[in-house]
């Protein structure tokens, strides 16, 4: 990625962009960045703000030294779009693809998120 590039806010060295769709799939894909960061293991970013084409947000990106997508469904609307605004993805994670079935309900259970997070970690190797 680009050196030197920061905005206000500063670029993490891992940037996490997660999906947050309208459902459970979505919803835990934003979850799992949430819990990355607050682990220390990235920092959510900000990834409308991408697709928005926001100045301080393209800036943010390009600081990253490593890009991480977190997908809700195999439509991979967080991928697409950082790929559609000229970014490299350097991982890709699809919640679907660890088990979790894609439904309407937009709660979350702690069981399923243990789990979900352990894979993730699993699949990051962290």
């Amino acid at each position: 990625m680009a050196e030197g590039v920061k905005c206000a806010c500063e670029a993490a060295i891992v940037g996490l962009y997660a999906c947050a769709g309208g459902s459970n799939v979505g919803q835990m894909a934003n979850k799992v960045a949430v819990e990355l960061t607050k682990q220390g293991k990235g920092k959510i970013m900000c990834t409308v703000g991408i697709g928005g084409d926001v100045p301080g947000i393209i800036k943010s990106t390009e600081g990253t030294d490593e890009i991480i997508a977190i997908d809700g469904c195999a439509l991979v609307c967080a991928k697409k779009t950082l790929e559609l605004a000229g970014f490299t993805v350097d991982k890709s994670i699809v919640i679907t693809e660890l088990g979790m079935k894609k439904g309407g309900k937009l709660d979350l259970e702690e069981t399923e998120l243990n789990e979900i997070m352990a894979k993730v970690e699993s699949v990051l190797g962290i």
